[in-house]
C-alpha cells in the first residue's frame, strides 16, 4: 500500500511540474506577441475581411510625421506648401508686454477716399499698429482679419491683408454692393503671441493628449495615445495599414494591444506658457479685439450701369478674391449663382435617389443634424451610435434617398469613439463605387490645430488620391470639400485652435485640392464676412448658406 501512495505522490509531483511548464510557456508566448506583431482577420461592419496587424515597439518617441517616405514630387508639394505659409515673424528676442502690439492705440486710414465709389471698385485701407506705450511698432507679423458690411443690408465681405514688415499693413476690399459700407479690423493675435503660437505648434504636439481603454475579461486598462509620444516606454503601433496614417499608445502592462477597445480625448495639457507669455494672450486686450480709424470708417457706393456691371462679371477669374459676399443674409458666390432650398421640398427634390456621405468632424455633421431637423421626410435611424460621435444614419424611404456621417480616423478629440469605427476617410471613399446618384462631402481640419503641418498635409494627401481615384472610376460622382471656419477665442483656446492655426490648413487644404474637380464650400470666408460672432459651430444661418451651396453644387441651375 505504501508503495502504491508513493507513486501516487510521485505522479501527482510530475503533473505539477508539467502544469508549471506548459503555464510558463504560454506566457512567455502571450509576453512575445505582445512586444511583436498580432495579426487577426475579423469583419467589420460594412461586412469586409480586414487584416489587422497590432505592433508593440520599444523605442525612442516616433513621430510619423518626421520619418514619412515621399516622392519627389510630394516632397516638392510639401516644402512649397510649407514656404508658402512661412510666417513673418521677426527674431527681435523676448519682447516685454508693453512693447506688443495694442489694438486700442493702432488705427487704420481708408487711403483712396473719395466722393463717392461704384460697385466693383477697390477699396484701399492702412493699418499702422502700435505698442502699449503708444509707440509705432516697426516690425509686422501680426494676425489681422478685415471686413467691410453694411449692418441694415445684412451685407458683409472680407478684405485681403498685405504685411509690409514695417508695422504697417495695407488691406484690400472689393466693393460688391451700393450703399453705405463700413470698414472693421480687428487684432486676432499679436506678432509676439504668434512667436508662441508657432513653438507649440513645433515643440508641443501633445498639449492636447488622447487615450485608449484596454478590456480583457475582467481586466481594463487605460493608457495615453497620439501621433507622437515622448519617452521610451514600449508603444502599440496602431498605424493604418493602408494609409500609413501614424497612431500609437502606451503599451498597457498586463494586456495585448490588440485588446483596444475604444478612444478619447484625454485632455488639455495646463501651464504652458510663463507669465510673460500669458500676457500675450488676454481676453479684452489683444484677443479679436477692433482697431479703430483715426478719420471716417465707410464710404458711399453707388450702383455701375448694366454694361459696367456685365464687363465686371467677365473679367472675374478663377482666382476671385473674395470668393463671394453677403446681400440680405443670403450668400452670393462671385463665380456661379447659387440656389435658394428654403422649402424642404426643394431638398428633397434635389436629394432624389441618391446616396451622400458626410466624412469629418463636427463641424459637418452640422449639416447631417440641420438636413435631418429641416426636411421632415428624412427620418434618422438609430444605430445606438454615441452622441455627438456617430456613425449616423438617417433614410427617406418614399424618395429613396440615404444620408450617412461619419467622423474621420485620429486624431480626433470626441468622447469615445469605439475601435472598430475609427475609420480613415481615404479608406471609406476607396469604398464607394460613386456615381450620378452619388453626392460626397469632406470636412477635416479642426483636430489637427496642434500639430505641425506635415501631419495634417499627410491626411489631405492621402484623402486627395482616394478623391482622384473615386473620381477617376466614376467622374459624375460630386465631391464637396469645406473649408475650415472661424471661432470664438479665449486665453486657452488660443493655444489649441487659434484662428492663426486653422488660417494656415484652410490654406492648405485650398492649394492641395486645386484642380482636382472637387467643389469648395467657402466655409471660412462665410463665417468672417457674417455679422454674427465666430464659433466653432456657426449659427444656423449660416450653416443654411453653406447647404444651400453644397446643394447648388449636386443640383445647379440649368442654364
Amino acid at each position: 500500500m505504501w508503495i502504491n501512495f508513493f507513486k501516487l505522490r510521485l505522479f501527482c509531483c510530475l503533473l505539477a511540474v508539467l502544469m508549471v511548464v506548459v503555464l510558463v510557456v504560454n506566457v512567455t508566448q502571450v509576453e512575445y506577441l505582445d512586444h511583436e506583431t498580432v495579426s487577426a482577420t475579423f469583419i467589420d461592419s460594412s461586412g469586409q475581411f480586414v487584416s489587422s496587424q497590432v505592433t508593440a515597439i520599444s523605442r525612442n518617441p516616433y513621430c510619423g510625421y518626421e520619418h514619412q517616405t515621399l516622392s519627389s514630387r510630394e516632397r516638392m508639394e510639401e516644402d512649397s506648401l510649407l514656404a508658402a505659409l512661412q510666417w513673418q515673424v521677426p527674431d527681435v528676442g523676448p519682447v516685454p508686454f508693453l512693447k506688443s502690439t495694442d489694438p486700442s492705440s493702432s488705427y487704420f486710414v481708408i487711403l483712396n477716399s473719395a466722393a463717392f465709389f461704384k460697385v466693383g471698385s477697390q477699396l484701399e485701407v492702412l493699418v499702422h499698429v502700435q505698442d502699449f506705450q503708444r509707440k509705432p511698432k516697426k516690425y509686422g507679423g501680426d494676425y489681422l482679419q478685415a471686413r467691410i458690411h453694411s449692418p441694415k443690408l445684412q451685407a458683409g465681405a472680407v478684405g485681403r491683408v498685405v504685411d509690409y514688415q514695417n508695422g504697417f499693413y495695407k488691406v484690400f476690399f472689393t466693393l460688391l454692393w451700393p450703399g453705405k459700407v463700413k470698414v472693421s479690423i480687428s487684432l486676432v493675435h499679436p506678432t509676439e503671441g504668434i512667436r508662441v503660437l508657432q513653438h507649440l505648434q513645433e515643440e508641443k504636439p501633445h498639449r492636447v493628449y488622447f487615450k485608449s481603454l484596454f478590456r480583457s475579461g475582467r481586466i481594463s486598462e487605460t493608457t495615453e495615445c497620439n501621433v507622437c509620444l515622448p519617452g521610451s516606454l514600449p508603444l502599440c503601433n496602431f498605424t493604418d495599414l493602408y494609409t500609413g496614417e501614424p497612431w500609437f499608445c502606451f503599451k498597457p502592462k498586463k494586456l495585448p494591444c490588440s485588446s483596444r477597445i475604444n478612444h478619447f480625448k484625454g485632455g488639455y495639457l495646463k501651464g504652458l506658457l510663463t507669465a510673460a507669455e500669458n500676457a500675450f494672450f488676454q481676453s479684452g486686450v489683444n484677443i479679436k479685439m477692433p482697431i479703430n480709424s483715426s478719420g471716417p470708417d465707410w464710404v458711399t457706393v453707388i450702383p455701375r450701369r448694366i454694361k459696367e456691371t456685365n464687363d465686371l462679371e467677365l473679367s472675374q477669374g478663377s482666382g476671385t478674391f473674395p470668393s463671394g459676399y453677403y446681400y440680405k443674409d443670403q450668400w452670393r458666390p462671385r463665380k456661379f449663382k447659387m440656389r435658394q432650398f428654403n422649402d424642404p421640398d426643394n431638398i428633397t427634390e434635389c436629394l432624389q435617389r441618391k446616396v451622400v456621405y458626410l466624412f469629418g468632424d463636427s463641424t459637418i455633421r452640422q449639416w447631417f443634424e440641420y438636413l435631418t431637423t429641416f426636411v421632415p421626410d428624412l427620418v434618422e435611424f438609430n444605430l445606438g451610435s454615441p452622441k455627438n460621435v456617430g456613425p449616423f444614419l438617417a433614410v427617406d424611404q418614399k424618395h429613396n434617398i440615404l444620408l450617412k456621417y461619419r467622423c474621420h480616423g485620429p486624431p480626433i478629440r470626441f468622447t469615445t469613439v469605439f475601435s472598430n469605427e475609427l475609420r480613415y476617410v481615404a479608406n471609406e471613399l476607396n469604398g464607394i463605387v460613386g456615381g450620378k446618384n452619388t453626392v460626397v462631402a469632406i470636412a477635416i481640419w479642426s483636430h489637427f490645430s496642434t500639430f505641425p503641418l506635415e501631419v495634417y498635409i499627410r491626411r489631405l494627401r492621402n484623402i486627395r488620391r482616394a478623391v482622384v481615384q473615386l473620381l477617376d472610376r466614376s467622374p459624375k460622382t460630386v465631391v464637396v470639400i469645406r473649408t475650415a471656419n472661424a471661432q470664438e477665442l479665449g486665453p486657452e483656446v488660443s493655444l489649441f485652435n487659434s484662428d492663426w492655426y486653422n488660417f494656415q490648413l484652410d490654406t492648405i487644404l485650398r492649394k492641395m485640392f486645386s484642380g482636382v474637380g472637387v467643389y469648395l464650400v467657402d466655409a471660412w470666408e462665410m463665417t468672417l464676412a457674417h455679422y454674427l460672432p465666430h464659433k466653432l459651430h456657426p449659427d444656423e444661418v449660416i450653416v443654411k448658406n453653406q447647404l444651400d451651396m453644397f446643394l447648388s453644387f449636386v443640383c445647379p441651375l440649368e442654364t
